[in-house]
């Protein structure tokens, strides 16, 4: 399941990406569980330490100490010879909103997929979050099928794929 905070960011500039590291956890999952109805569990963001599309993006905070102001979990299997790459997951603090942050995410986490050689990459997001389809969309995905009562409140979700 991927998902990505409403109302995401529509540029990027320079922001610091790097992979995340156990001592951004917990506020990745506190940003995770201020985004989504249906939070990811501790543990599943904890299990995709070590994957290299586990990124935090950092901006400095008033006191000049860095903050994690968003994630993205992106991760490639294998399907018949060639990678399939998954935007699993997508979340921007709400302070950093529409600042660039998600689409600096998106970039780097493509990047990453692409080095995996994987031939396309797959998302699911909700159909009514509106700002993550349409930030999804200037990354070239393409709605392929709709998943109706994929989410646990009975929301649909729509496939996504984009192709390198």
């Amino acid at each position: 399941m991927t998902t990505v905070a409403p109302n995401g960011p529509d540029g990027a500039d320079g922001l610091p990406i790097r992979q995340a590291e156990r001592a951004d956890l917990l506020e990745i999952h506190r940003i995770e569980q201020a985004s989504f109805p249906q939070p990811w569990p501790f543990s599943a963001l904890e299990s995709y330490l070590g994957e290299p599309g586990f990124l935090v993006a950092e901006t400095d905070h008033e006191d000049g100490v860095p903050t994690v102001a968003g994630y993205v979990v992106a991760d490639a299997i294998p399907n018949h010879g060639t990678p399939l790459g998954h935007v699993k997951d997508l979340a921007v603090r709400e302070e950093y909103r529409r600042t660039g942050v998600a689409t600096a995410l998106l970039e780097r986490a493509l990047g990453v997929l692409a080095a995996t050689g994987a031939g396309s990459v797959k998302l699911e997001v909700r159909a009514d979050n509106h700002g993550a389809r349409r930030l999804y969309r200037q990354f070239g995905f393409e709605h392929r099928k709709t998943i109706p009562n994929y989410y646990s409140n009975g929301a649909d979700a729509l496939v996504m794929v984009r192709l390198f």
